[in-house]
């Protein structure tokens, strides 16, 4: 009876630790889950429809898209002589900047190159959309028309100083120059900083490999240094935007 007992009692009693470090493995268990499964697990609460632009969610960008929207169709089933002309008419060139900056910064970020289905065009929607539901509607639209308008100077302004040295032709002053596209890759670099880490450096590792694809293709190296440019003002808008931060959910 007595060796029955001592034999219990040895059993039972390492039981006792076992169970403490199992309910403390447990307890602890989600402190020690690591940033990408806490981003993956964000990324598995979102709700499809924030994605996209709503009235009341995000003013600037759903009232900016449904401009968009229109000019798009407007340029599909117009005259096409006529959009060349209108679309040359608002053309950020030396020339336009030269003779009436304010309207042509304004009128050429009233057109989508490439139209609706344009990356630059979807990018807007969900990157904007993003940026606005985290940091509102005045802090996105102010993120947008600085990259829009610092980019489209910084690439520009050179090639006006070229001329005059007479290392570019005349007809450089008349390159055709519209589009959104500054303004999206400013967003990109904004909505960047508002979100975490992992998803934070990813979006520029990937973002920043595809306009350095671009730019090393040479196919239009102006307009691919504005973009990389827009990108960085983007980024150097972090320390503004922290202020302005909704939530910190996932994306959309």
């Amino acid at each position: 009876m007595s060796d029955s007992a001592s034999g219990s009692a040895t059993v039972s009693s390492p039981l006792l630790p076992a169970s403490s470090a199992a309910a403390s493995g447990l307890a602890s268990a989600p402190a020690s889950v690591s940033a990408p499964a806490v981003a993956w697990a964000r990324l598995g609460r979102l709700r499809p429809w924030r994605l996209l632009p709503t009235p009341t969610g995000t003013p600037f960008t759903f009232g900016y898209a449904v401009v968009l929207l229109l000019t798009s169709m407007f340029a599909e089933y117009a005259d096409p002589a006529l959009i060349s002309s209108m679309r040359q008419g608002s053309s950020t060139d030396v020339a336009h900047l030269a003779d009436r900056p304010v309207f042509v910064l304004v009128a050429s970020a009233l057109w989508i190159a490439g139209g609706v289905t344009s990356p630059y065009a979807v990018g807007f929607l969900l990157v904007l959309t993003a940026l606005e539901r985290r940091v509102g509607a005045l802090r996105t639209a102010g993120v947008f028309v600085l990259g829009h308008v610092v980019a489209t100077l910084a690439t520009e302004i050179p090639v006006g100083l070229s001329v005059l040295a007479g290392h570019l032709p005349g007809s450089s002053l008349h390159r055709l120059d519209y589009g959104i596209s500054f303004g999206v890759a400013a967003s990109v670099g904004a909505l960047a900083g508002v979100l975490g880490p992992w998803l934070r450096w990813g979006l520029l590792a990937g973002f920043g490999w595809v306009l350095v694809e671009d730019l090393i293709a040479f196919t239009d190296p102006m307009t691919n240094w504005g973009h990389l440019l827009a990108l960085a003002v983007g980024v150097t808008t972090w320390p503004l935007l922290q202020g302005g931060r909704r939530g910190r959910g996932g994306v959309g």
